[in-house]
């Protein structure tokens, strides 16, 4: 019995090790940025409090209604704001019968064959088009280009894989779809922010392995990239993150072995898939990639590994940080200066690397602010 006993331990040593966990990356990692404490602005401080709120009221709720109130949150976000772009939901079904759920977000003279694909954050449990509006009209007024922001299926009502098969499918579909119907593209670009920036990652290598278009470049704000939970800012930077400290604080104290068996036992995630854990894969011939992090962010180190092995892989790659931001502070522009200085930098980024639209283009769409049809909330 006591061999028996050994021999099951030293399996379940080998599966976590070689078959959950994944390649260790720690080779990657640098110390922290010198990021002293400062006082936070009134805007800043605003943003806190509203954070602060949050944390208060779903502190003690079961998971169920913790992933209620996470949804609820994102959806409010925006609330209150003016958008300079219209929304158009779209449901639909691809030429294989899988169904298409998202809406396009236009502003004015946006080019319909210049098309980004966002994928939003939320944990891949909460978030959506409507969630994500601040930043879709965003993206699309600065660059002038057309967005389409997908619904992908969300954990715990569907599996992590579903959601990222739904992504996938919305990336071959805009490559032969506009806002106006059937219509080859002039440019393609992947953006998304925190679980959506892991899935967008995910995407560039799943496009070259399948031999599809590549997109013409990347942009990924505070991306997960890895969940193997190894990078030393998980718990440097656990007390000055006021988003995912609270939230996901909790982790960090469960011995890692324990967390790749519960995410293989739950949702049948494992840290060593590229799907789930971009950082994982080859990060070869890929497109030009910028990825934006808070130095004060438990993501920091997941970024910075990933910025360093796409490098030395040979893909072109920018990492850019910003001292005391909360995560994915892209939320909260106009409010914060940071948040607006971030998006003119995609839009320079996107601006050398993305083809420069052909001339005007009939774009006509109604403005719709209502919650859009089919969106998860």
């Amino acid at each position: 019995m006591f061999w028996l006993i050994l021999a099951a331990l030293v399996l379940m040593a080998l599966l976590t090790r070689f078959w959950l966990r994944g390649s260790n990356h720690s080779h990657l990692d640098t110390p922290l940025p010198d990021c002293p404490p400062a006082t936070p602005d009134e805007a800043q401080r605003r943003v806190l409090g509203r954070l602060a709120e949050f944390n208060r009221m779903e502190r003690n709720l079961p998971f169920r209604q913790r992933v209620d109130a996470m949804r609820q949150m994102l959806d409010q976000l925006g609330d209150g704001k003016t958008f300079k772009a219209h929304f158009r939901p779209l449901v639909t079904c691809d030429a294989h019968g899988h169904s298409l759920d998202g809406e396009w977000v236009m502003a004015d003279g946006a080019d319909p064959d210049r098309r980004l694909l966002y994928v939003h954050g939320g944990a891949w449990m909460a978030g959506s088009a409507y969630s994500h509006r601040t930043i879709t009209s965003r993206l699309s007024e600065l660059t002038g280009m057309a967005v389409f922001a997908v619904n992908y299926r969300l954990f715990p009502e569907h599996r992590f894989h579903q959601g990222l098969t739904d992504c996938q499918q919305a990336y071959r579909w805009l490559l032969t779809n506009g806002p106006h119907g059937p219509a080859p593209l002039t440019s393609m670009v992947i953006a998304g922010d925190s679980a959506g920036g892991s899935h967008t990652l995910a995407l560039l290598a799943w496009a070259r392995d399948h031999r599809l278009r590549p997109a013409d470049a990347a942009v990924a704000l505070c991306p997960s990239t890895d969940l193997s939970f190894t990078s030393p800012s998980l718990r440097a930077n656990l007390a000055s993150d006021p988003m995912l400290g609270p939230a996901f604080g909790a982790l960090t104290r469960v011995p890692r072995p324990l967390l790749y068996w519960g995410l293989w036992v739950l949702a049948r995630v494992r840290a060593a898939d590229p799907a789930v854990s971009p950082l994982q894969d080859s990060l070869a011939n890929l497109p030009p990639t910028l990825i934006q992090a808070s130095e004060t962010e438990m993501l920091l180190d997941n970024a910075r590994r990933y910025a360093r092995k796409a490098e030395r892989a040979g893909s072109p790659i920018e990492l850019q940080t910003w001292p005391h931001m909360v995560h994915v502070w892209h939320f909260f522009t106009p409010e914060l200066p940071q948040a607006e200085e971030a998006f003119r930098n995609i839009a320079r980024f996107l601006a050398s690397t993305v083809p420069a639209s052909t001339g005007p283009k009939n774009n006509a769409s109604t403005a719709d602010t209502s919650r859009p049809s089919g969106a998860i909330l």
